[in-house]
């Protein structure tokens, strides 16, 4: 998988430059080349070479799809999170070449590059080699959402408050709203994840502190001098002592 997401990325981001090289005197007087990677002219339509590697992105969807089939025959617990985002993927890639959707090769170059680190560190890993001393998957997430964050509101500026429009906008919009959903799915499985690590945390300190008072109560029982009860003499006893 990580094979796969790197050369998608080399396919993808070799295609965007020349075809910015290509096209660039079209729209050279409305749109610098960032531009255009986030808003697609009016009138674009889903062909070439940039959209052959979307095409395979849409298909490496469902790689991912049969992935998370077989982690979940396997009895492998997954958080929904997980869940509703590769299977959502695979839907916002269809609209993304239905529509000719801006922002899309952002959005492909950004997926693929941090799935290729996921994926490299797993085998990393697997392999038995040293992991990271962070939680690498996890900040790899948070980058990627965040660059996707900020790819959304540059298209929103550019499309509500700069000449010229983007093309495919209603399926951005659609896309920024499961977008939405997966950001507040992601902080709802980070705050929870956080949450239960300090209860481990701070479990086992509770459970030293109470063995080692039960220690401490058994040792001292035990230092303390055993007490008998008082017996009275007889007669006889009395005699031989007297």
């Amino acid at each position: 998988m990580s094979l796969l997401s790197v050369t998608i990325f080399a396919g993808i981001l070799l295609s965007a430059a020349a075809e910015i090289r290509d096209t660039r005197w079209i729209w050279r007087r409305s749109k610098t080349p960032f531009q255009w990677l986030l808003c697609f002219p009016l009138g674009t339509r889903p062909s070439g070479r940039v959209f052959f590697w979307s095409y395979v992105y849409y298909l490496s969807r469902f790689l991912h799809m049969i992935r998370t089939i077989f982690s979940i025959l396997r009895h492998r617990r997954l958080a929904f999170f997980h869940l509703f985002n590769h299977s959502i993927s695979t839907f916002m890639s269809f609209i993304w070449l239905e529509f000719s959707q801006s922002f899309q090769v952002l959005a492909i170059l950004f997926t693929t590059l941090v799935y290729s680190l996921v994926y490299g560190y797993r085998f990393w890993t697997a392999i038995g080699l040293r992991s990271a001393c962070f939680p690498f998957v996890l900040n790899c997430q948070i980058v990627l959402l965040g660059c996707n964050l900020l790819s959304h509101v540059g298209v929103f500026l550019l499309h509500f408050f700069y000449k010229g429009s983007c093309n495919g906008i209603g399926a951005w919009i659609l896309n920024s709203v499961l977008n939405c959903a997966i950001l507040f799915l992601f902080i709802n499985f980070y705050f929870r994840m956080y949450l239960a690590k300090i209860r481990n945390t701070t479990l086992p300190h509770d459970s030293n502190t109470q063995s080692s008072s039960s220690l401490l109560s058994s040792t001292a029982a035990k230092d303390l001098p055993h007490t008998h009860k008082f017996k009275p003499l007889s007669q006889s006893e009395f005699g031989r002592v007297k």
